[in-house]
């Protein structure tokens, strides 16, 4: 029967999406059999689950293709006599939980969130994030742009990368490195490996170590990262650039974290070796781990991604629509997910079917600014704005009247065109270090919601809307 069950395995191979098969097929195994059933175990009830409501179908199938139809049931690992029912439970009416919260609802949870508060912080400070619920494996549309970073993403999740615990996701904003790194969190999880996955960003550690240190409590927050962390999760690495005491910090909790075989995911839109002031010490751990880089996802991956959304959304794009989105929409995929939400609300809202004619007309804005913004645009409109010469944006002065429409022309040209960093520095006659700099000050500036704050949502409608 090992052998037959071999050959039904290869055979589901060959009917899945390969991700598919090596998340929720291959770590399957035959437990027990008999004349009229065949009992496969799986690592947990979340698995048991998975596979009644998606592969069940399929595996029936091929035992019978096979020459031999049999009843299948699914028991897991932990359990000891006791076999899963193949019947899956009736959802109520209107009930949509899946992914995570199916996870989580599948093993036996506190009552608190799905994931707990913390250990070794005060409660007062943030010390975290959640993850996001449709940040999953089973959410992310793989393509030829992502398939390395997937499987490595993975294969980090379920313990099978051989040589490092450490992965660092590289790419432009919006193309998937958070989906990633967060959806390895939720496998962990969800899989019951662990519930001590601790996922910050790199401003979040810099806060919270500086939280610390004001509050006499640096050993707690030393020993919250080092000694009950097991899966780190640090995003936007890039911001540390030039904070030297957060990197030596980080540094040895690396050094920690490494030594009992833990697993760390970095992200960030630089290669370690390219982010200035970084320390010596701290780039080579980062070299550490395998560098996987996610690009600009090519025509059929957009067109499955819209695929994938407008289903979660509860609706059915006509085709040549979807071609027509992702056809324009070809920068990331927050834009191709902005264009296909702003389409269906146009269409709910106005109480039209969705066309070719409703599509233009959403995405006619959207095409029209983002093929005319441009780094010489920018620097006009906001020496407009706050009343400079072009010669003095660019000049070596350190006024604080010239200094901030700088910072600002660097903060809207990082956010609205694909211009690396370096290539905006170089625009303002300055290295790539201060452009980061600037970027970072604007952007703490934005959370104080003052004057800056209303300037900045000011000069970003006219870009969004091409009105300049």
């Amino acid at each position: 029967m090992e052998s037959f069950w071999k050959e039904v395995k290869s055979q589901v191979k060959t009917k899945v999406p390969d991700h598919c098969y090596r998340m929720w097929i291959e770590p399957v195994t035959l437990l027990d059999h008999d004349s009229d059933s065949v009992t496969l175990a799986t690592p947990n009830e979340f698995f048991s689950r998975r596979l009644r409501e998606n592969y069940l179908s399929v595996f029936e199938q091929e035992f019978t293709r096979l020459g031999c139809k049999v009843r299948v049931e699914f028991k897991t690992g932990g359990d000891k006599g006791k076999t899963v029912s193949k019947t899956p439970s009736k959802k109520a009416k209107g009930d949509t939980t899946d992914g995570f919260f199916a996870a989580r609802a599948a093993i036996p949870q506190p009552a608190k969130p799905i994931q707990p508060m913390l250990p070794g912080i005060d409660p007062s400070f943030n010390s975290g994030r959640m993850l996001k619920k449709d940040f999953t494996f089973d959410d992310f549309v793989v393509g030829d742009n992502s398939n390395f970073a997937y499987s490595a993403s993975l294969s980090l999740a379920q313990g099978r990368i051989n040589g490092t615990g450490m992965i660092y996701l590289l790419s432009k904003t919006g193309l998937g490195k958070s989906h990633l790194s967060q959806a390895v969190g939720h496998h962990i999880i969800a899989n019951s490996q662990s519930n001590r996955v601790y996922y910050v960003t790199a401003e979040d550690f810099t806060n919270e170590m500086i939280f610390s240190l004001k509050n006499n409590c640096i050993d707690r927050f030393k020993d919250k990262y080092r000694q009950k962390c097991d899966v780190l999760i640090l995003e936007d690495i890039h911001f540390l650039s030039g904070k030297n005491a957060t990197q030596k910090e980080l540094a040895m909790t690396l050094d920690y974290l490494l030594d009992a075989d833990k697993k760390i995911i970095f992200s960030g839109c630089e290669r370690p070796d390219d982010i200035p002031k970084l320390n010596p010490n701290l780039k080579s751990r980062l070299n550490m781990g395998l560098v996987t880089e996610i690009g600009t996802p090519d025509f059929d991956t957009r067109l499955r991604i819209l695929q994938k959304k407008s289903k979660g959304l509860g609706c059915r794009l006509p085709t040549s629509v979807n071609e027509y989105i992702a056809q324009e929409l070809c920068d990331d995929v927050r834009q191709l997910e902005s264009g296909l939400f702003g389409v269906v609300a146009k269409g709910q809202l106005m109480g039209r079917n969705i066309d070719m004619e409703l599509a233009q007309s959403v995405l006619e804005n959207m095409t029209r600014s983002r093929k005319r913004v441009t780094i010489d645009l920018i620097k006009k409109l906001v020496c407009n704005e706050f009343s400079v010469s072009e010669q003095d944006i660019i000049s070596k002065s350190r006024k604080r009247a010239i200094v901030k429409p700088r910072q600002v022309a660097m903060f809207l040209a990082k956010r609205y065109t694909d211009q690396p960093i370096k290539k905006i520095g170089s625009s303002f006659k300055r290295y790539h270090a201060t452009a980061i700099y600037s970027v970072n000050a604007v952007e703490k500036e934005l959370k104080q919601k003052g004057v800056l704050y209303e300037q900045i949502n000011y000069l970003s409608k006219k870009i969004e809307t091409g009105k300049f």
